[in-house]
């Protein structure tokens, strides 16, 4: 009797998927400066002082990559749920379920936090630290929409392939236009799901993208390094692909055909490097880095502002300062591996108390 043959795992997505995120941890550790106005602890970026530094940008923003690479994963979830009979109701609602539950439990908790702090010491500020705790969930929100979503974009898929990117990519561009071109700002918002439904969306072509020639890769990098300069040089958009204070507005709230441009760029990237990456972690100690970054990456994404925030608090009570220079000087950036270390110290018991179950639950039932 001749076996089913299990099709091995991809374990370049898995890097990807986790390297993503711990990217977008280690960014807000590292290049977050707070700054103490009256009413409350207040945000800002060394990119708004230092010339030129946006650039970096292009590498470091990955959310789109983020979610090109859940496009595949959710698609090659869905097509082996459906290979055990399980309907896309379900399966989309267990999907949901799993991401929601603790972000809900964080989200409950700070507002707990948030109102007790309010309403015992009266500390007004309190509802801006909450909401800078739990501002980085946004993505995870619109996640969970693209999800719930996901039975109309695998109809899409079946029966449009290509053309489904095409009309997501025109109307991510006619929304500019209105929103630029004619003053129409809230329209802009609409952004937010086409922009990051068009990322989810080429996730399902991620099988023909990795088997094209590598000249095909190329291309693909240079089109989108091309747009992005072209977009960026017109003077239209901002160069950075985060929000920088001082910019007219930001390439990401709500998101702009920019994004577009960076997506093709960065899967022209991640596809040029693939044969190197593939080796080093083919190697037995990469293996297992691979396994245990997966492992705790989105537990390490949910609690890592609040780890921050409970670093930033130590520092405030014992020095009576939150670290933020403004312009950040030698000094700050000198100590910028500090900043990562701090938080991830204090991050770290949170994940081990509240996530490391919830992770392995994940983890067991993303390799079903």
């Amino acid at each position: 009797m001749t076996g089913v043959v299990t099709p091995q795992r991809d374990k370049y997505v898995d890097w990807l998927r986790a390297l993503s995120l711990i990217v977008v941890v280690v960014w807000h550790w590292a290049f977050t400066i707070l700054q103490w106005k009256p009413d409350g602890p207040e945000p800002t970026s060394p990119l708004g002082f230092t010339s030129g530094l946006w650039i970096l940008t292009w590498l470091l923003q990955v959310l789109p990559l983020f979610f090109y690479v859940g496009g595949h994963v959710h698609l090659l979830s869905w097509n082996r749920a459906q290979a055990r009979g399980v309907g896309i109701g379900r399966f989309v609602w267990r999907r949901i379920r799993a991401l929601s539950a603790p972000a809900l439990v964080l989200a409950g908790v700070w507002i707990a936090i948030g109102a007790v702090v309010t309403w015992v010491f009266h500390v007004e500020w309190m509802w801006r630290v909450v909401l800078l705790v739990l501002s980085p969930l946004w993505f995870l929100g619109v996640y969970l929409v693209l999800i719930a979503l996901l039975p109309v974009a695998l109809w899409l898929h079946r029966h449009y392939d290509v053309l489904v990117l095409i009309w997501l990519g025109g109307a991510a561009l006619v929304v500019d236009v209105v929103r630029f071109r004619y003053g129409v700002d809230w329209v802009g918002w609409l952004n937010m799901l086409i922009v990051w439904g068009l990322a989810h969306q080429a996730g399902f072509f991620y099988d023909r993208v990795v088997i094209l020639p590598r000249r095909y890769d190329v291309g693909i990098l240079w089109t989108g390094l091309f747009a992005l300069f072209g977009l960026v040089y017109s003077g239209i958009y901002p160069g950075s692909m985060v929000g920088v204070p001082g910019d007219k507005w930001s390439n990401m709230a709500p998101p702009t055909f920019v994004i577009v441009a960076l997506l093709l760029f960065q899967i022209g990237l991640v596809e040029v490097l693939r044969p190197s990456m593939e080796r080093v972690l083919e190697m037995p100690g990469w293996r297992r880095v691979n396994d245990t970054i997966n492992r705790y990456a989105l537990p390490l994404f949910l609690f890592h502002t609040t780890g921050m925030a409970i670093a930033l608090g130590l520092l405030w009570w014992f020095f009576g300062t939150l670290g933020g220079e403004v312009p950040p000087d030698l000094r700050w950036w000198l100590e910028r591996p500090l900043a990562i270390l701090g938080p991830l110290v204090c991050t770290l018991p949170v994940v081990y108390l509240f996530g490391r179950q919830r992770a392995s639950a994940e983890h067991v039932q993303d390799k079903r």
